[in-house]
């Protein structure tokens, strides 16, 4: 609570507005979301979702998954690393405002830069609805298949997960 409350405050003071989004506060500029504050059981962070745009000088802006394009974030574990961070939080904030009122976007992989599973691409291959079903789904969902499928690492697992997830493609 103490962490998010000064996290809030420093956000606060930069200018932005705050709503609450996915269940946590989001802070945002013009109707678009700058940064976020997100909480863990190990932690909590500011989430900055075009964090891969800034400049990074203290080596402290973390991607938090190796499939996570944009977004970067900052953890703590407690309120005293905030308070002696309060500085440099503000001016990584300013630099993504600023990030934002340039336009500047992350310039994100297309489905098609991601591997496809080879159990799914059999698949895909035998099957044209299939195949027209799957690239009628957005990039996000189409990725998303994708990363899941690919995750298992047994091909028979990859080929249940295929098998299993096929209805749900077709049917959009």
């Amino acid at each position: 609570q103490k962490e998010y409350e000064k996290l809030r405050t420093i956000i606060l003071d930069c200018g932005l507005i705050e709503e609450l989004k996915w269940g946590c506060p989001c802070y945002t500029l013009e109707n678009t979301n700058i940064v976020l504050i997100h909480g863990f059981k190990e932690y909590c962070a500011l989430l900055f979702f075009k964090g891969a745009l800034l400049n990074d000088p203290n080596g402290i802006l973390i991607q938090q998954t190796k499939n996570v394009q944009s977004a970067r974030q900052i953890r703590f574990t407690n309120v005293r690393e905030i308070v002696k961070m309060e500085k440099i939080l503000k001016t990584y904030v300013y630099e993504a405002i600023e990030v934002e009122r340039a336009g500047l976007k992350v310039k994100l992989k297309k489905t098609s830069d991601f591997k496809m599973p080879e159990e799914f691409q059999k698949k895909l291959n035998k099957n044209k609805t299939l195949k027209t079903a799957f690239e009628q789904l957005t990039p996000g969902r189409q990725r998303a298949y994708i990363f899941y499928f690919s995750q298992a690492k047994q091909s028979k697992t990859r080929e249940e997960r295929v098998e299993k997830y096929t209805k749900k493609i077709l049917n959009g």
